[in-house]
């Protein structure tokens, strides 16, 4: 999982109609931040699940693991924070989920994105928020190059997902406890990233036009120290080509 550009990201570098957004989306990286995600985390599952958000006043360890980023959508008018998604991938350590299942031997050895502790405003302004968090989670995926789109989803969240075409991870299960969700049971759903723009294209999926044809350059998944990391990777993998040639 490298931040070169992949043949799938070559292959979409055409340019798409702009659209602006009220809000922005970015990774939240620094302390400010992450608590503004902390906050709008506790507030979402406070509205549904009052037991598990009083566990939730404090960044957690999984925020500021490596491999994984917080997103963060803020309001431009005054900033309010509107929304904010977790994204783990395998790349240093299991995933959250594997903590309660193993999973199975397609998804063994491959490349893994995990989104949790999604949390939007009430009301309109968060369902719109909640798509553009799934896109800046798809685009994460796209753009290091993760295999499978893996998430676990409570009833009756989890029709949101199946009326993706997530598929199940464990046919036949049904809900599983999860521990990194209080213990609450949850499907497991994944989605293989190669495939989702043909699919949604075969179907005319509601979704399709937002995450393929539309640029959205208030969806910022870069920040100027993962920028700077990544230029320092460049210059040693060039003195690393030098030294070996």
């Amino acid at each position: 999982m490298t931040d070169t550009l992949s043949s799938r990201r070559r292959g979409s570098s055409q340019a798409r109609p702009e659209e602006r957004l009220p809000f922005t989306v970015r990774i939240a990286d620094d302390e400010p931040a992450l608590r503004k995600a902390v906050d709008i985390r506790r507030a979402a599952y406070g509205r549904h699940l009052p037991e598990l958000a009083k566990k939730m006043d404090r960044v957690e360890p999984a925020d500021i693991a490596q491999g994984a980023v917080v997103l963060l959508a803020e309001s431009k008018l005054d900033g309010t924070c509107l929304g904010t998604i977790r994204i783990q991938t395998n790349r240093f350590q299991p995933l959250a989920l594997e903590q309660s299942v193993i999973l199975p031997d397609w998804l063994q050895g491959r490349r893994l994105a995990e989104a949790t502790r999604l949390g939007v405003a009430d009301g309109q302004i968060g369902k719109v928020v909640k798509s553009l968090l799934f896109k800046a989670y798809f685009q994460y995926c796209f753009e290091n190059d993760i295999d499978w789109m893996v998430i676990t989803a409570r009833s009756p969240l989890d029709r949101q997902y199946t009326a993706m075409l997530f598929q199940d991870v464990f046919p036949g299960r049904g809900f599983i406890p999860m521990i990194h969700v209080g213990n609450l049971p949850h499907r497991v759903l994944a989605f293989e990233v190669e495939t989702v723009e043909p699919r949604w294209k075969a179907v005319n999926h509601p979704l399709f036009q937002l995450i393929f044809e539309l640029d959205h350059p208030d969806l910022v998944l870069s920040t100027q120290k993962r920028q700077l990391a990544n230029a320092s990777d460049h210059v040693e993998n060039i003195r690393g080509g030098w030294h070996g040639s």
